[in-house]
């Protein structure tokens, strides 16, 4: 039986994110992905105009037909989320299909580079904090880690030294893993090799007894849907039965090989990266 994730995401024409990544990436790595879209974007919002169809009311009405259906899911990844309803309909969702085999991954999407997103309301931000709880996987980046456990961003922006930095992103991390989940992975770090003498951007993943560090040669900006394709690897590799500290590897050399090729082309950040022509990387090797 070919394994199944339900992805609970918005769905953007254009931007290469939420679902258009999750979709893709998990479709190549041999895992079904069964999108609960929260809304239709005619593109992302990093875009100067965009429409939005809102489908809060849908959600309930999907997960109905699901459970007439007697579905069931290896798998539950959660991403962007607008709204409070949107969160209680997560866990309305996660009520009826999250039983003992299943895991959940959650990206919580509060923010980046020091800031949070403007229609985050504290009470949304709690919300969000009670969902990565009930998660068995997490995949913040650093702002989202500052802001789930009350640390300063700009202290840890400070740091350059990579031993300093990783001490603290893992007793951050350490904090988040007493709350519920059993793995956090911290994306998106961006740290000095001293050795090299080069800027690397890194990837954490921290579980009870274990840390481990992907970093790869910091290449180009900041662009649209990373976080999304790399959550999308970790989801579909839980899927796989792999190990998260193998997936993040993967999903980083996936993710800079295809910033690389958006740098070096001048891809404007709002169209995402071009990370079509790599899936092929992801496939799951195959016996003849």
């Amino acid at each position: 039986m070919t394994k199944k994730i339900a992805v609970i995401n918005d769905l953007s024409g254009f931007g290469r994110c939420s679902l258009t990544a999750a979709i893709s990436v998990i479709s190549a790595m041999g895992v079904q992905p069964c999108a609960l879209p929260t809304a239709i974007l005619s593109a992302q919002t990093g875009y100067a105009s965009y429409y939005c169809d809102d489908y809060t009311d849908k959600m309930k009405l999907i997960q109905r037909e699901w459970e007439k259906m007697g579905v069931s899911f290896d798998g539950i990844y959660t991403g962007f989320v607008a709204s409070e309803e949107q969160i209680e309909n997560i866990f309305s969702f996660l009520h009826s299909f999250y039983k003992k085999n299943t895991f959940l991954l959650v990206d919580p999407v509060l923010g980046d580079n020091g800031k949070v997103y403007s229609m985050y309301t504290d009470r949304l931000c709690s919300l969000m904090k009670e969902l990565v709880k009930k998660a068995d996987v997490i995949t913040p980046n650093l702002t989202e880690l500052c802001l789930l456990t009350g640390t300063d961003y700009r202290m840890i922006q400070q740091m350059t030294k990579e031993q300093h930095l990783l001490k603290i992103i893992t007793q951050m991390s350490e904090n988040i893993l007493s709350l519920g989940p059993k793995t956090v992975v911290v994306t998106g770090i961006h740290f000095l090799d001293e050795k090299d003498n080069i800027q690397k951007m890194g990837n954490l993943a921290v579980s009870k007894n274990s840390s481990v560090l992907s970093a790869f040669p910091s290449i180009g900006g900041s662009y649209s849907g990373t976080g999304d394709l790399f959550a999308s690897v970790i989801a579909a590799g839980m899927a796989r039965g792999e190990q998260t500290a193998d997936s993040m590897k993967l999903a980083g050399k996936f993710i800079s090989y295809a910033v690389a090729d958006s740098a070096e082309k001048q891809i404007p950040r709002n169209d995402g990266i071009n990370y079509e022509q790599y899936l092929g990387m992801l496939a799951p090797a195959r016996s003849v």
